[in-house]
């Protein structure tokens, strides 16, 4: 066996990684339903305590919150993502070793 094929994890890790970025820049496309709909919930609630004068802090926490739970749940995304990667090359790497290891004793 040659090279591990690590292109679609690498290529996911990059994809994770570009929605880590967005997510840190607070944009929101890389939300699933559920975040984004937490996200925007946050903000009106806000913005309607602001309308009325009242401070707006529980909703700036509330939306804090969320956009860290989506930073947090993107990280454990990469971190699996390149654990499997690892796990792939340590599999290439231990067959290659056996590979070679018995064609070398396979002399005397």
């Amino acid at each position: 066996m040659g090279k591990p094929d690590t292109r679609r994890l690498d290529r996911e890790i990059r994809q994770t990684t570009r929605k880590l970025e967005a997510v840190r820049n607070e944009e929101m496309w890389p939300l699933t339903g559920a975040e984004r709909r937490a996200v925007l919930a946050a903000l009106a609630g806000g913005s309607y305590r602001v309308v009325r004068g009242k401070s707006p802090a529980r909703a700036e926490q509330r939306l804090q919150s969320a956009w860290e739970a989506v930073q947090i749940r993107l990280i454990a995304e990469i971190t699996a993502l390149q654990t499997e990667r690892q796990r792939l090359v340590n599999e290439a790497a231990k067959e290659k070793a056996a590979k070679v290891t018995k064609k070398s004793s396979g002399w005397w």
